[in-house]
């Protein structure tokens, strides 16, 4: 069996709106309450638990998709009027990038998290 992510937790401000935002944007599957959790399914094999913290520093997230699930979520930001770009640091010059013969754009949730949807990986040189 090849080893799979199964979950990871998201810190967050307000963990039902977070999931929400997710939810909204990225297309996920809203779960809901598991624990003191709030869980939005990813895919088969992938959930993201939201719980709350009063402080945490901020993360990246990076989800590879297809070109029409790009085409979906990008419009999604675009109809939000969420602000996005073309790199990590430049996550509001209302860009996308083509890296890699794809296309990625950035933006951030609603508690500061750099998310990323990417279409191609990135190309690492061998050692």
């Amino acid at each position: 069996m090849a080893i799979t992510l199964n979950h990871t937790i998201v810190p967050c401000f307000d963990k039902t709106a977070s999931a929400k935002f997710y939810s909204r944007v990225f297309g996920f599957e809203y779960v809901g309450v598991f624990s003191h959790f709030i869980v939005v399914r990813v895919n088969d094999t992938l959930c993201l638990d939201f719980d709350n913290k009063e402080k945490f520093d901020t993360l990246h997230y990076a989800f590879k998709v297809s070109e029409q699930e790009f085409d979906d979520i990008f419009a999604r930001l675009q109809a939000g009027h969420i602000p996005y770009g073309s790199g990590p640091g430049t996550a509001d010059d209302m860009t996308i990038n083509h890296n890699y013969d794809g296309r990625g754009v950035y933006f951030r949730d609603p508690n500061g998290h750099l998310l990323e949807i990417l279409t191609a990986d990135y190309v690492i040189p061998p050692q």
